[in-house]
């Protein structure tokens, strides 16, 4: 397998994609995986900066892009970058992980878990590809889910979705 692993975690907003990944990431790390993530920030607009900081000035005055390191922290912060996906994760695999994460970019092909709120959510089910598990908020959509995907479906509130996930990409990964 080629390192690194890229997987995605994909829904509509406000869906737990980002509670589900910090689980995941705690859950990889705990058996020694290296893992960093994408988030693409799909609410319109520029993602916030802190005001006022050194680096948020720098980019002010005109920096392309500002970085920050202090005690092992990096802070990156750029102004006028437009890196494709693949460019964001050439960067991310710099740090040597052995998986990336991907909080949305739900038209990528990378294989992904979704995550379905309601009913009307199932329409992503039509258009994102590489599905291999599913997330989904309400106990009716566990059925459905399976029969048009026949990939593992877990309810929000199953703790062996992080598990089951978590042990599936450490076999990929390894």
């Amino acid at each position: 397998m080629v390192k690194p692993f890229i997987y995605q975690i994909v829904g509509y907003q406000n869906s737990g994609k980002t509670t589900f990944i910090v689980k995941l990431i705690q859950a990889l790390k705990n058996q020694g995986i290296k893992s960093v993530t994408i988030k693409h920030h799909g609410h319109g607009g520029r993602p916030d900066v802190i005001p006022q900081k050194d680096s948020s000035r720098h980019l002010e005055a005109g920096a392309l892009a500002a970085l920050v390191e202090g005690d092992g922290r990096l802070i990156l912060q750029a102004d006028e970058s437009f890196l494709t996906l693949d460019e964001q994760i050439r960067f991310m695999a710099y740090f040597h992980p052995d998986i990336i994460l991907i909080e949305g970019h739900k038209k990528q092909s990378y294989p992904k878990l979704l995550i379905l709120r309601n009913e009307n959510d199932l329409e992503l089910i039509t258009y994102v590809n590489n599905i291999k598990a599913v997330i989904v908020w309400t106990h009716s959509l566990i059925e459905v889910v399976r029969e048009q995907l026949g990939v593992p479906v877990f309810h929000i509130q199953e703790d062996s979705a992080v598990a089951e996930v978590s042990e599936e990409l450490i076999k990929l990964v390894q």
